[in-house]
């Protein structure tokens, strides 16, 4: 088991590698000078010196590349002369020095993702985690919602199979794998937060924290979580309900759920004491792949509802050519995309040894 898992991580530190390298191909060399974007109207050719040597633009590509790996590497060399972009300087991150040859530091230190072209220097890792956590509440929100429902709409169409409740639900479920989120944020919103508003006190716009009326502090406002949760986990919750049918359908056909109906058990307690259970595997296969997509996904819903995550961040980013948060935030999604597939694997390969080999 342990090879098994050294060999996925293995595998997962390639991908990152190779998910690093284009991202900084695609933002360092085709938008053109990152000096002139980050200093906009203001430029002028002593501005333009400064910023490029003080983020190594001024270097060969090949020599910026290996200065975004070495902040990127937990392990990380620097040199000891100042006017060199590798100089530690103080405060530039926490890093625990290990030793010292020829004039290179080798240290010890969380990966630097730079620092904001567009927030007076704010380093990109505490965008990134002021941020996060406001998706994650809505993606965990949303899956909630999808697995939940998803499951009883796949229970009850196979309870009335071939029916006009049956027939409903599969028609609503393909409605809403078909249509973009998107579009169904813009619709939710219009209806329930704009002509239902008196009904439903919901808002078309809103985060999950919001400050009271005096300024004085923060407070969280759970309503805003409704609609850009539901409408993130219609897709998934189309497609789960669409699983939880086929995969019991195909349950009920086994020999022990004959065996079952032979001595005299109920439809009911058949589905709910023996087909239930074996009919999950497939939708947690489903869950856990929509969920590291949500992090990603997020982005247009994020955006339309005015919810403070990753999405709306790299939205606004992409509008003021912050190229540092763009690429901070595609490597943080990259890498829980990566360490949720290498998860799940490990918990397959634990439950079914016929995979590790």
């Amino acid at each position: 088991m342990a090879g098994y898992v050294l060999q996925k991580l293995g595998y997962a530190l390639l991908t990152l590698f190779g998910v690093v390298t284009v991202i900084f191909l695609l933002f360092t060399i085709l938008p053109g000078d990152p000096a002139r974007m980050m200093l906009g109207q203001n430029e002028n050719a002593e501005q333009i010196a400064v910023v490029k040597k003080k983020y190594g633009f001024d270097k060969p590509v090949g020599l910026q590349y290996l200065y975004y790996i070495n902040d990127l590497s937990p392990l990380s060399f620097h040199s000891t002369n100042t006017e060199d972009y590798t100089y530690l300087s103080e405060g530039k991150y926490q890093a625990a020095k290990l030793f010292t040859v020829a004039g290179t530091t080798v240290v010890l230190k969380t990966p630097y993702l730079r620092e904001s072209f567009q927030k007076n220097g704010k380093k990109v890792s505490d965008v990134i985690a002021e941020t996060l956590p406001n998706t994650f509440v809505l993606a965990v929100s949303a899956i909630a919602i999808a697995m939940l429902l998803g499951v009883f709409l796949g229970i009850v169409s196979v309870v009335f199979k071939d029916g006009w409740i049956d027939k409903t639900i599969q028609l609503i479920s393909t409605f809403g794998m078909s249509v973009p989120s998107f579009f169904s944020a813009i619709i939710f919103a219009w209806i329930f937060g704009f002509l239902l508003h008196e009904y439903t006190n919901l808002n078309m716009t809103g985060s999950l924290y919001a400050v009271d009326d005096f300024g004085e502090g923060t407070y969280i406002q759970w309503k805003n979580l409704i609609l850009p949760a539901i409408v993130l986990g219609i897709r998934p919750l189309a497609v789960v309900s669409q699983l939880m049918r086929n995969s019991l359908l195909e349950v009920l056909n086994q020999d022990y759920i004959r065996t079952a109906k032979a001595k005299g058990l109920s439809f009911y307690t058949i589905i709910k004491r023996h087909a239930l259970k074996n009919s999950l595997n497939p939708v947690v296969t489903a869950i856990s792949g929509w969920f590291a997509s949500m992090l990603a996904g997020a982005v247009f819903v994020e955006y339309i509802f005015g919810w403070n995550g990753l999405g709306k961040e790299i939205v606004d980013a992409l509008n003021t050519l912050d190229l540092p948060v763009i690429m901070g935030a595609v490597i943080v999604i990259a890498t829980l995309f990566i360490l949720i597939n290498i998860f799940v694997d490990v918990i397959y390969g634990w439950l079914d040894p016929k995979i590790r080999t």
